[in-house]
């Protein structure tokens, strides 16, 4: 099964563009890489240059082999920076804590199915960090049976429909306060973030999630598809 996922990505990455391939070999390059430059808007631009972080560090990883590898979690350089940064952050003061990163954007940008925006290299999903009912420090599960972790379901309790984890609201504030602050060290900024409304309660009643929601804006509306197993977060980079 692994094998074929491989040859699949494989086959996909072979039929690029020339533009592209590009941009996936941009992304070897040594640490002295130009920044990326950005067009449009999140919902209708493009990228040059997107970059992305290893499929897993100390206390995160991709969401998926095959989405990685077929190149759907690359992003501008200062927002793969700041995303690298907070990590590290976190790990600093809680290195029990693991996260889970999900979609960005092609190397290149451009329009990013089924998402309606994530088209410039400024948007990233992030899967919900989870524990179990025990308290034992955990991971949305994912796997194509249930769309990567995007299929998972939590009831406004914070706990999953499956009734085995329950969102770490603690956990997702100081992820988010640690990527706010290496947003700005990095010059750019956190636009907005997108989280079911429904959980917005629960967030607020944890110490770090509360001063989160007082830093950040959130939009306040249920988005067109469920965000209660992944927090979406725009970055407002310059764009051209």
């Amino acid at each position: 099964m692994r094998i074929g996922r491989l040859l699949l990505a494989a086959c996909l990455l072979m039929a690029a563009s020339v533009t592209g391939f590009a941009g996936y070999i941009a992304w070897f390059g040594p640490g002295s890489e130009p920044p990326s430059v950005c067009y449009g808007t999140a919902a209708k631009g493009r990228l040059e240059g997107g970059r992305r972080l290893p499929y897993s560090g100390a206390n995160y990883r991709a969401y998926s082999l095959v989405g990685y590898l077929m190149g759907r979690t690359f992003a501008h350089s200062a927002v793969r920076d700041a995303m690298r940064d907070a990590y590290a952050a976190v790990y600093k003061s809680n290195p029990e804590l693991r996260f889970v990163y999900a979609e960005m954007a092609w190397p290149w940008g451009g329009n990013f199915a089924p998402h309606k925006t994530h088209a410039n290299g400024t948007s990233v999903d992030f899967l919900v960090p989870v524990r179990t009912l025990d308290g034992r420090v955990s991971e949305v599960p994912t796997s194509p049976f249930n769309m990567y972790g995007y299929g998972t379901r939590f009831e406004s309790t914070g706990v999953s429909k499956s009734g085995s984890l329950k969102l770490d609201f603690e956990a997702m504030g100081a992820h988010l306060l640690a990527l706010d602050e290496a947003a700005r060290a990095h010059k750019i900024r956190i636009q907005r973030v997108i989280f079911d409304p429904r959980l917005h309660p629960k967030l607020a009643a944890s110490k770090s999630g509360a001063l989160a929601m007082s830093r950040m804006a959130f939009m306040k509306q249920r988005a067109w598809v469920s965000h209660e197993e992944h927090y979406h977060v725009d970055f407002d980079v310059p764009c051209r």
